[in-house]
């Protein structure tokens, strides 16, 4: 009775306590609540998303940090000039280059480096590929990850106690006490063809109370090796190399681009990009130091045009005074005046635009107390290039063609790949075991007959094998004959587009071709009609001074001399950067800047490594024509293949064939003149 009414008691507290909660928190008011010394108000938020910053500090770059207020046209004290030659702005580009710019994208709403950085061609992009893991991003070492050797162990421990329902050689509900371990290793590898070799050794030990076994304590287990390779689907070692081990393969998640050699061919096309955007950056530095080159030569042009123009003024007010000039006149000279020294303004700040876009481009501050000038001079001499010893540059060269050409190779070899699973899989499997057995795992014991564990297992009386195939066959093989049409489409495809990329090609270098003897004709020109203008505006001063000729005649001949300087330095620039477009239209830009890429150092031991297989080598037979590779290479130090021309039937003014053609460079050039870039000080004057 004691413990029954110790139960009810229990019961009565315990919906006691559950009443008295729910009445209380259905009306007590909680507005006199204080949560820490806080108002309630504070641990409120009415929303769940909000405006967050993340909590990183990285220390602002020294460009950003170091940077004084830009240049405009409000200063008034000289500017130090930094001269700077091509050579040299090109490698401070490269230097400060490891994010990749282009001059296209500034200041534009979709700007890469802003709108989607994880997207921006920089240094480390080969590196991030050649470490990748993830599929369809793989790079090589993750790809031989496949074949490393795996090593797979487990050790564990138990105690079960059991009462045995039994009167067989048990009393009645006896308790039979059992302690377990369970040892289990395998090594094993997966190997070029396809096969995989696994070794084990399986060791399990028993301690039981039950009278029914000969040995309370003993030990048993096997060692053994099993050994299993694809006989039809996915055999091979150019299956393997291809798509990866087809045991590691998960359905239509991984396809056939998981091998080493498509790894490989993606860090080719990884590097193939880099050096793409590498050859974008190289011309757009060369362009936008020539646009510095020409913004100086406006400047200049200006500033001379608004000294005349003053002098005009000032000798038409003399005259005015004198009777020989019309206030007309003297307004008109006037007007001149302020619409040479507005150019002049919009020239000297288009100065500081255009050296910020070079500043970006070449990554230096956006003003470090010095204002950049070009030192080099455009080239003036005429370049008459040969039409085919370009068209093959363009052709061998270009790394867009040998990107397309390394997507192209991945289909292909993809492709085969692919038609290997239109196969039923057949695996060769077989094992062979050695079975143990002991009272003790090591020691030694003379009254038991079986010896310890490791004894009877190295006798090899208790063997085991199997031998057999594995068949598995997918009726009708829909998914793998998808795939295979998958992949021939796509190979079609990358065999179109790396013609029509040619065809392209073939159309840019034209273009560019047209564009140098444009752009030569146009310097030329100019500067014939810079000549005249300057003799017209210098025969006209003194009859201006004598007061013969109208005043009007003199400033638009004066208006006409800037116009002419202006045309011809923009149409010489223009010249220069053709050469250079032409250059990368050819794909030797960077050869011809001498610029060449190299890998980064590797750790010391893999220099040790490579001298010693070297050496290896080099003791070797040569197996020169008389080894064959199987599989044949994927790849070649050098452009497979020609370039082959087809000479236009003979007709009046037909393209002359490779034969009568001749690289030559024709030097007529363009007379230099002797005139130095300004400064940038602006002079105050006043009529």
């Amino acid at each position: 009775m004691r413990r029954g009414n110790r139960e009810r008691f229990r019961k009565f507290t315990a919906i006691t306590a559950l009443a008295g909660t729910l009445v209380s928190g259905c009306v007590r008011d909680r507005s006199d609540v204080t949560y820490l010394g806080k108002e309630k108000r504070e641990l409120y938020r009415s929303h769940a998303m909000d405006v967050a910053f993340p909590n990183v500090d990285e220390p602002l770059p020294s460009e950003v940090t170091g940077t004084e207020p830009p240049h405009t046209i409000l200063e008034t004290d000289e500017i130090p000039i930094r001269e700077i030659s091509l050579a040299e702005t090109i490698q401070v580009g490269l230097q400060n280059s490891q994010v990749i710019r282009t001059a296209g994208a500034f200041l534009t709403n979709g700007n890469p480096l802003l709108a989607s950085p994880q997207f921006v061609p920089s240094v480390y992009d080969p590196a991030i590929q050649a470490s990748g893991v993830l599929f369809g991003s793989r790079g090589v070492e993750a790809a031989l990850s496949a074949f490393d050797a795996q090593l797979a162990s487990s050790m564990v421990w138990g105690r079960n106690s059991t009462t045995q329902n039994s009167t067989i050689g048990l009393n009645p509900f006896t308790v039979i006490n059992n302690e377990t371990g369970a040892f289990n290793a395998t090594l094993s590898k997966t190997m070029a063809n396809g096969g995989q070799i696994s070794v084990y050794e399986n060791v399990n030990y028993l301690g039981t109370s039950s009278p029914i076994v000969n040995y309370p304590s003993s030990y048993a287990g096997a060692t053994g090796i099993n050994y299993t390779l694809p006989l039809l689907a996915g055999a091979g070692t150019e299956f393997t190399r291809i798509a990866g081990p087809i045991g590691q393969q998960f359905g239509g998640l991984t396809g056939v681009s998981q091998g080493v050699l498509i790894s490989r061919i993606n860090e080719d096309i990884t590097i193939s990009e880099f050096e793409t955007n590498l050859q974008i950056l190289v011309r757009d530095i060369e362009d936008s130091y020539w646009n510095l080159y020409q913004a100086y030569r406006a400047y200049h042009t200006a500033v001379t045009a608004k000294e005349s123009s003053l002098l005009t003024w000032r000798i038409a007010d003399l005259q005015l005074q004198g009777g020989v000039r019309t206030r007309a006149e003297v307004a008109q000279a006037r007007d001149q005046y302020f619409a040479t020294d507005a150019a002049s303004i919009n020239a000297r700040s288009n100065i500081f635009t255009t050296e910020i876009r070079l500043r970006r481009l070449i990554g230096l501050p956006a003003n470090d107390g010095t204002t950049l000038r070009p030192l080099d001079e455009p080239v003036t001499a005429q370049l008459i290039p040969d039409w085919y010893t370009c068209l093959t540059d363009s052709l061998t060269r270009r790394v867009e063609l040998r990107t397309q050409k390394w997507n192209l190779k991945s289909m292909e070899l993809q492709l085969e790949a692919a038609k290997s699973l239109v196969k039923p899989q057949l695996n060769f499997v077989s094992g062979y075991q050695v079975n143990g057995f002991g009272n003790d795992l090591i020691g030694y014991n003379q009254t038991v007959p079986t010896g310890n564990f490791y004894e009877n297992m190295t006798a090899g009386n208790q063997t085991g094998w199997n031998l057999g195939f594995n068949f598995n066959w997918a009726i009708g093989f829909r998914a793998a004959m998808s795939q295979v049409r998958n992949y021939e489409l796509r190979v079609a495809k990358a065999q179109r587009v790396l013609a029509e990329q040619e065809k392209e090609i073939t159309h840019e270098l034209a273009v560019s071709f047209q564009e140098v003897s444009r752009a030569y004709a146009a310097a030329e020109t100019n500067m014939n009609r810079m000549i005249a203008a300057r003799e017209n505006v210098k025969y006209l001063e003194p009859n201006i001074r004598e007061g013969t000729i109208l005043l009007d005649e003199l400033l638009r001949a004066q208006l006409r001399q800037a116009e002419a300087e202006v045309a011809y330095y923009q149409s010489l620039v223009q010249y220069n950067q053709a050469l250079n477009d032409m250059e990368y239209r050819k794909g030797t830009i960077l050869t011809h800047n001498s610029i060449y890429m190299s890998e980064g150092p590797w750790n010391p031991e893999a220099y040790r490594d490579a001298k010693h297989n070297a050496d290896a080598r080099n003791h070797a037979i040569d197996g020169s024509g008389v080894l064959e590779s199987v599989p044949e290479p994927f790849a070649s130090p050098s452009p497979v293949g020609g370039v082959y021309y087809t000479a236009p039937q003979a007709m009046p003014g037909a393209v002359p064939t490779p034969a009568e053609s001749s690289n030559s460079t024709q030097s007529s050039p363009i007379p230099k003149l002797e005139e130095p870039l300004p400064a940038l000080t602006e002079p105050v004057d006043t009529p």
